[in-house]
């Protein structure tokens, strides 16, 4: 058994012929100026807290930020075909995803107009198989399975005519940002899709695709991406890309935003955080099995990623006036990573659906000095 495992790891890589650091891109074009942002480098960091507070409304500005947790992004998907129902939902500013977040927002960020395209791509099985033995790669690639699935429902709902749409509310000043963790400088990078989608034609469209595949592309279970890119000394490179979750459970309030700079006279700034994934789980017994061994503890792990993230935002958004709101996956529901059948996500769907239609589905858990009010009529529990 040792030596199937320790052949299955050499067999299963991606071919990277460098002589120095980095794989030299056969692109060799460089990516347009503030399409990514390391999140690590001040100046960078500085760039994306201004692209959150920019041109604000006139009464709120609406942050929507939507979390990883693979399977379990039914919820989320649910809870915004829900929140269009109740008739409360915001029209964001800004919307931010990671992992299965990163693939509802392109969504989310367009409105309701794109429900029923959110609502098929998490409830009429095109995700059936995505961990399944049919879906092994151990031999093939440096993951447990194949992304061919994923990367199939990406291509087939994130068309053209979508980019074009997203490209012209960027040009409106809103903002659509995904997060992929970068390998080779071992840091999570911001996406501004909105640049990306103006770059137009099958170049925009085909990096636009690989980026939304990094950042749901969970390491060890589906293989890197390898995305073009530039290194600090300006050579354009291919680097390798994996789950944003893997350093940020959701991107909510950039820490570099300036806490003496506070909102202009009479505007509210909102975070929504849309958490993909229970706090604290029930207590069940694991079944013995790979895949359920992986799920249960992927589950542990990120939820103790979201509730120190979650803390650090809220203590955070008191600081800089940001109201935050957040819904998660109650506690006593059946929810699971990797569970990607079909039925048990149309149950999270309607889960997150019924919820958010008859307004019990926020918790409060940021208010400013001197907000008291709800941050939307009938929508909010506290």
């Amino acid at each position: 058994m040792l030596v199937v495992a320790f052949s299955l790891a050499a067999c299963g890589t991606i071919s990277r012929d460098y002589s120095a650091t980095f794989r030299q891109s056969s692109a060799g074009v460089a990516l347009p100026v503030g399409v990514q942002m390391l999140a690590r480098q001040a100046p960078q960091s500085l760039a994306l807290a201004e692209r959150v507070q920019a041109s604000p409304p006139a009464e709120s500005h609406a942050i929507l930020a939507l979390s990883g947790g693979g399977a379990n992004g039914a919820y989320g998907a649910g809870v915004m075909v829900g929140w269009s129902e109740s008739g409360d939902r915001p029209n964001f500013d800004v919307v931010t995803g990671v992992s299965t977040g990163a693939l509802a927002a392109p969504f989310a960020f367009l409105g309701a107009g794109w429900n029923d395209e959110l609502r098929r791509v998490y409830t009429e099985g095109g995700t059936r198989g995505l961990v399944g033995w049919r879906s092994l790669a151990a031999f093939a690639a440096p993951s447990l399975f194949s992304s061919r699935t994923l990367r199939r429902l990406i291509d087939e709902h994130i068309t053209p005519e979508m980019l074009r749409q997203i490209a012209a509310e960027h040009a409106s000043g809103r903002r659509l940002l995904v997060v992929t963790t970068n390998l080779d400088a071992a840091q999570p990078v911001s996406w501004d899709m909105g640049v990306i989608a103006t770059i137009g034609g099958e170049r925009g469209l085909s990096l636009f695709r690989r980026i939304l595949l990094a950042s749901a592309s969970l390491p060890g279970i589906f293989p890197p991406v390898l995305i073009e890119g530039v290194t600090p000394t300006g050579l354009p490179v291919e680097e390798m890309h994996v789950d944003g979750g893997v350093n940020l459970p959701f991107l909510g309030v950039p820490e570099a935003l300036p806490s003496s700079r506070g909102p202009p006279d009479g505007v509210r700034r909102v975070l929504f955080v849309i958490v993909n994934g229970q706090i604290s789980a029930r207590y069940q017994p694991t079944r013995g099995n790979l895949t359920s061994i992986l799920a249960r503890s992927f589950d542990s792990w990120s939820n103790a990623g979201l509730r120190t993230a979650l803390a650090d935002n809220a203590a955070y958004a008191n600081s800089v006036g940001i109201s935050v709101f957040i819904t998660t996956i109650p506690a006593n529901a059946d929810a699971s990573s990797l569970d990607f059948d079909p039925a048990a996500m149309r149950s999270l769907f309607e889960l997150g659906r019924a919820r958010a239609a008859t307004g019990v589905v926020w918790s409060r858990i940021s208010a400013p000095p001197g907000d008291a009010s709800p941050a939307t009529d009938g929508a909010v529990s506290e």
